[in-house]
């Protein structure tokens, strides 16, 4: 078994475990092997893996690589923060943009659908207050949510946050635990359009922890692919 086939299967367990004690199982959660320095090549062989799911955290580094994956029949997201200036390029490269916290954004994304055509996108919060962090502010999401349900090209999936780093992995949980309530304050509040099917939440660090406080998905490089070149 090569290292890269080993390390996905310990992932998995990690997964199914994790799955297994929020009452759900592991088909529920879809794993996002995040790609971000990861060449071709690699990408290639996990997809060899079974993995169908791939994230990448820049527009210009996806326009270079997934050219050449045209032949896999996989699903990209766009995990990573998206400027207006790249919206066009992103709707041609990504099946679902996990990262959306702009209106401005959101309208250059709408315009650069085709017609006929629905994007799926994710809205991202900014938990934890940190600047330096993209996002929403929680308290502006559902004034968000309700700007985006007048975009006829773009579908709201669900929720996505990067929670502030801690060591321990078990001190992030009250972040998951609030973008869980606020998918479900959002689905409370019946705007047109707008869906709380999924959650993406977790990390090489912390998955585990957000499927048990309801991860639907979980964006993963490290753990799959090993610690990336500095």
């Amino acid at each position: 078994m090569s290292e890269l086939a080993s390390s996905l299967s310990r992932v998995r367990e990690r997964i199914a475990l994790a799955a297994a004690r929020s009452g759900r199982s592991a088909e529920a959660i879809t794993l996002v092997a995040v790609t971000k320095t990861v060449p071709v090549d690699l990408i290639r062989q996990a997809y060899a893996c079974g993995l169908c799911h791939f994230g990448e955290n820049r527009v210009q580094e996806a326009a270079g690589k997934i050219p050449h994956l045209n032949d896999l029949v996989v699903t990209w997201h766009l995990v990573g923060h998206l400027q207006s200036n790249k919206a066009k390029k992103a709707a041609s490269l990504f099946q679902v943009i996990d990262s959306l916290d702009s209106i401005h954004t959101a309208e250059k994304l709408d315009a650069a659908v085709p017609e006929g055509h629905r994007l799926p996108v994710l809205v991202e919060v900014r938990l934890g207050g940190e600047e330096t962090k993209s996002g929403v502010d929680p308290d502006a999401l559902l004034p968000f949510l309700r700007a985006l349900s007048s975009l006829s090209h773009l579908t709201v999936r669900g929720l996505m946050t990067v929670p502030p780093y801690r060591e321990d992995p078990g001190q992030v949980r009250p972040f998951f635990q609030q973008l869980r309530k606020l998918a479900e304050s959002a689905d409370a509040a019946n705007i047109p359009g707008i869906s709380m099917q999924d959650l993406s939440m977790g990390m090489s660090h912390d998955f585990e922890v957000a499927i048990e406080e309801g991860a639907t998905m979980v964006r993963i490089g490290t753990a799959i692919f090993g610690p990336r070149p500095e």
